[in-house]
């Protein structure tokens, strides 16, 4: 059943859910509705390089000494500094990695959806109980990292999904 506009009759295509002081709220809005809203509406599949150049440049231009300290960062491979990297989204060699992994790691992980490891493709003729294996395995994973990070509320959260998951709900 497709969801309609909070606020007209035109298919809603932008959904957020928001925690206020314990109350959760939904939106379910069209394009227009959630651009008059001031939620982001976005482009036909950005390109990631200009995604990752975004990121980079909002989250280090704070201004304060951890920007300072991005930009001096050099590459003991190719010489990049963090700055021009910044500027282009390209790194320079694999060594750019490692030596801006501290800068990159936060980066990495946004830009693929918390995921920092290749977990690889599921064939098409592989069966629905491989994939659904797969999945669990995959909340599982996610959920001993969370707890290892100390980060419960996503802990929760995972333990929740893999208890519908594991009941045939998802």
């Amino acid at each position: 059943m497709k969801r309609k506009c909070d606020q007209c009759d035109r298919p809603a295509t932008h959904h957020s859910v928001e925690i206020i002081k314990g109350q959760k709220i939904e939106k379910h809005l069209c394009d227009q509705c959630a651009a008059d809203e001031g939620m982001a509406v976005p482009t036909a599949h950005t390109p990631i390089n200009q995604l990752l150049t975004n990121f980079v440049k909002l989250h280090s231009s704070g201004g304060g000494s951890g920007t300072k300290q991005r930009e001096e960062l050099v590459c003991a491979g190719c010489g990049l500094t963090f700055s021009q990297f910044r500027e282009a989204s390209l790194l320079g060699c694999p060594q750019c990695y490692s030596d801006f992994e501290p800068s990159l790691s936060p980066l990495m992980e946004r830009a693929h959806e918390g995921g920092t490891h290749h977990v690889g493709k599921v064939p098409r003729r592989a069966g629905r109980s491989e994939v659904r294996q797969q999945q669990l395995t995959r909340l599982r994973k996610r959920l001993e990292h969370a707890v290892s990070e100390e980060n419960y509320e996503l802990a929760a959260k995972l333990r929740d999904e893999i208890g519908v998951f594991e009941e045939g709900g998802a």
